[in-house]
């Protein structure tokens, strides 16, 4: 994919910009319709996620985001399997129980045995559903080995070879490979999302996968004592090998940021990070802009910082200095 500079970016003006800021958002982001629906379904409400459900058809992606985030409600295992009894042969309902099943084991209220079985029973109903598999995947993260992880991760490529939330978890997974080692390229989290980076369509969002990469080694060495507790104080993101993959990151985010993703909020959080940590305070303020409300968990509250605070701090500091810039002049 050919990336062009970025123009240089005016800051944004003092006060409210683009979405209102506020307390972050839940697990739908910003779909509306899906946190409708999760309110009905932690009512017993399933008969709005069925609807749901079949509306989203094959867009695998926002049906993955929309069962995993279904399936974190309050009694989703319990409402599925109702569901399930009503709608013997819905392939929702078997991949919502599967997902909500795999949510529970890994809350150690069942077995993994039983999450495994649940996520290959919704498989068999559906087999050209990646969403089983992802259901799968998510278990093996925690539970499984690495050959299942790669298992799981191959069945769902074999479905959709650009799954966005996929690509995320196996990243996370591989920087945890080796994670006393510097901090190299030819790391298999690296390696990895270039790889996926350079084969996805120019408008992919996997483009924006090497600085999520960069972010999950940040996020290990900190665990390993081997980066402060604050990214502040680490020069994780001020490397030649940084620079780079953010500023190919932000050049797609500029020509491709009105393609519309189910988890795209998640991709600009990485990056309004990744950019804020290098110190490029009018770029991070235009994307903290555009994220508005819509914080997430990750990358914020990596290394164990409280995710609200630091998500704050960083914003208020990029819109002040940002504004700064725009009065001083270069």
């Amino acid at each position: 994919m050919s990336i062009s500079p970025s123009p240089p970016l005016a800051p944004p003006a003092p006060g409210p910009t683009g979405r209102a800021a506020g307390p972050a958002t839940g697990p739908a982001l910003d779909d509306a319709e899906l946190a409708v629906a999760a309110d009905a379904l932690a009512l017993g409400q399933w008969a709005r996620v069925r609807t749901l459900l079949a509306e989203t058809g094959t867009d695998w992606d926002r049906r993955g985001h929309r069962l995993t985030v279904l399936a974190g409600c309050p009694g989703s295992a319990a409402w599925a399997g109702d569901w399930q009894l009503a709608e013997p042969d819905s392939g929702d309902a078997a991949t919502l129980l599967a997902v909500a099943t795999v949510r529970r084991a890994l809350r150690g209220e069942t077995s993994s045995g039983a999450a495994a079985a649940a996520c290959a029973a919704a498989a068999r109903l559906l087999p050209d559903d990646p969403t089983p598999w992802l259901g799968a995947l998510i278990l093996a993260r925690r539970t499984g080995t690495e050959d299942a992880r790669a298992h799981a991760f191959s069945q769902i490529r074999a479905r959709h070879p650009d799954h966005h939330h996929a690509h995320h978890l196996m990243a996370a997974c591989l920087a945890e490979q080796q994670p006393h080692a510097a901090d190299d390229p030819r790391h298999p989290a690296h390696a990895f999302a270039a790889r996926a980076a350079a084969r996805a369509p120019a408008d992919s969002p996997l483009a924006l996968l090497p600085v999520v990469a960069h972010a999950e080694r940040y996020r290990v060495r900190a665990a390993a004592g081997l980066e402060p507790p604050d990214p502040a104080d680490s020069g994780h993101w001020k490397t030649r090998h940084a620079h780079r993959l953010r500023q190919a990151a932000f050049d797609w985010w500029l020509e491709w940021e009105g393609e519309d993703h189910p988890r795209g909020e998640v991709d600009l959080n990485f990056l309004a990070h990744a950019t804020f940590h290098e110190g490029r305070m009018a770029e991070a303020a235009t994307l903290f802009a555009r994220i508005g409300r819509h914080r997430t968990r990750a990358p914020w509250s990596y290394a164990g910082r409280d995710p609200d605070r630091a998500f704050r701090t960083a914003r208020a500091t990029a819109l002040r200095r940002a504004r700064g810039f725009g009065r001083t002049g270069p």
